[in-house]
This record gives structure tokens, C-alpha cells and sequence, in this order.
């Protein structure tokens, strides 16, 4: 697989919080960890609007202007809560990317949601 790269959206079985392997589905690289052994941090993507957690999870429309190099099919929602840390090797393939300002808002989102929790 190429190259990865914080913002691209990735497919792997998201693992449950009970570690039961979960179904396919897409994530977003976060950011790759400084042990030197290609792991990153990621999180869920999920077409489950409905259960968007406000003030933390981010909608991603197909009106917004980076959906379509996103590579979703459909309006998604970034879980930023629903982390995991994985090896690159488990990524099925790339299917896109956000915007680089949507992934420093996403961080920075992030960020605030861990020091103020």
C-alpha cells in the first residue's frame, strides 16, 4: 500500500470496544505514532447521522466542498471519540482524504475534547 498520511480515510475492520473484530468500514488517520513501527491513530467514520454526538463528532456532507475527494459514498459523521490505535498493515485500501483544514479542525476538536473532559 502507498505511502500514508494524516487526513486519508482508510478501510479495516474497526475493531468494538469489546475487541470483537468489527465489520468494514472507514476510518480517518489521525496520525501516525512515534514508535517507529507504522501504527497510527484513527477513528471511526460512520453513515449513522443520527447518532452524531454534538460538540464532538463532525458531519461530512456531500455539499461540503472535500466530500467528493473523500471517497464516502454518502452524508457521514467523524466519531473523533471512537479511537483506535492499528498497524497500517490491517488497512484494506485508501478510498480518499479531507480537506487539511478539516483535519486541523478535527485535531484541534480533538484536542479540546481531551483537556476539558
Amino acid at each position: 500500500m502507498a505511502v500514508k498520511r494524516a487526513g486519508q480515510i482508510v478501510l479495516f475492520r474497526f475493531p468494538q470496544t469489546d475487541l470483537v473484530v468489527g465489520k468494514t468500514r472507514p476510518a480517518l488517520l489521525l496520525a501516525p505514532l512515534p514508535s517507529g513501527y507504522d501504527d497510527w491513530l484513527v477513528c471511526m467514520i460512520s453513515t449513522q447521522t443520527q447518532q452524531t454526538v454534538l460538540g464532538i463528532d463532525e458531519a461530512i456532507s456531500i455539499t461540503d466542498s472535500d466530500f467528493s475527494q473523500s471517497g464516502l459514498k454518502t452524508d457521514s459523521i467523524v466519531r473523533l471519540p471512537r479511537l483506535a490505535v492499528v498497524s497500517d498493515s490491517i488497512f484494506l485500501g485508501t478510498i480518499g482524504e479531507i480537506s487539511d483544514e478539516r483535519l486541523e479542525n478535527l485535531k484541534n476538536k480533538l484536542a479540546h475534547w481531551i483537556k476539558t473532559s
